[in-house]
């Protein structure tokens, strides 16, 4: 039972700790993947520094932030600039594969267990993988997804045409690996033609992010139906030996994952818990005893499983 593995709350010796995740997975009846910005971040989708630079030096110059999420908040004065920014961002954010292999080698691990993954992230990592769609809850929406800004209707559409289309009218060329390559002399855009602006087809208002920022956040039927699998998840492993894996998930919505993880422990004698994060890795004493916290990079743990 996984109730007599023991360690210490947190640790950053992970040999004894990476033995102890090694044998629980091992030995699971299913496994729960919950994932949060920390993971992607392990897989190379920073936000700022080089990356940053890359994409996005002519908006800091012109408009003087210095990282993505700054320039997500930025009043742009027009619609034209605001979906240039937003289009290069959820293009890279969202159709380009992560610099570093870490969803792939999770997905290794889990792909012959009964597993599931809840996670907050929105740039659709685990399906580019090949995790099964059936298997995800994206519970705070997805890059790939516009909404009617009102919103008029509990609907959401694929944007991945139209953002193409936004990004290659600001200068670039989209590779067939999907890389951004710009032509030689080529000064790229700021703004994109009025025309592409995206509009909801039912009451004309702009779209905008299918992102949980406030109430107008659509749960379209997609995300009812993740929500009732997982759901029904949980309750066909009910007391069983289940894994509760939760990566990168810091203290933004804790309520959506972490919180859950350690009740759902402290509830099944059979259920063990896992936090790997670099920093945040803690549980508490009630869990102890069914717990392993690693503080370290993620990727580096999963390559040493």
């Amino acid at each position: 039972m996984f109730s007599k593995i023991w360690t210490k709350k947190s640790t950053n010796d992970c040999s004894g700790p990476i033995d102890t995740l090694r044998q629980v997975l091992s030995h699971a009846d299913a496994v729960v993947i919950g994932a949060g910005a920390g993971l992607s971040t392990s897989a190379g989708f920073t936000y700022d520094r080089e990356r940053f630079r890359e994409y996005f030096s002519d908006f800091a110059s012109k408009y003087g932030f210095t990282d993505m999420y700054s320039g997500g908040f930025y009043p742009y004065p027009t619609m034209e600039e605001y979906w240039a920014y937003w289009s290069r961002y959820i293009y890279i954010n969202r159709y380009q594969d992560a610099p570093k292999p870490v969803y792939q080698g999770l997905f290794s691990l889990v792909k012959d267990k009964d597993y599931f993954v809840l996670t907050t992230n929105v740039d659709h990592c685990f399906q580019k993988v090949g995790f099964d769609k059936k298997r995800l809850f994206y519970t705070q929406g997805d890059y790939g997804l516009f909404q009617c800004s009102e919103p008029c209707c509990q609907e959401t559409y694929d944007n991945d045409k139209l953002i193409r289309q936004m990004v290659e009218a600001q200068g670039y060329i989209i590779a067939p690996d999907g890389q951004l390559t710009v032509p030689e002399n080529t000064i790229l855009k700021t703004y994109i033609p009025s025309e592409l602006v995206p509009h909801c087809p039912h009451c004309g208002r702009p779209m905008s992010m299918n992102l949980r920022a406030d109430d107008t956040f659509v749960e379209d039927v997609g995300w009812h139906t993740a929500a009732d699998r997982y759901s029904e998840f949980l309750r066909r492993h009910e007391g069983q030996r289940i894994l509760f894996l939760e990566l990168g998930v810091g203290y933004n919505t804790p309520v959506i994952i972490k919180y859950p993880f350690w009740r759902m422990t402290a509830k099944n004698p059979n259920a063990f818990y896992v936090c790997i994060n670099q920093g945040q890795a803690i549980c508490p004493p009630e869990i102890e005893r069914q717990s392993v916290c690693i503080h370290a990079d993620i990727g580096a743990i999963i390559a040493q499983l």
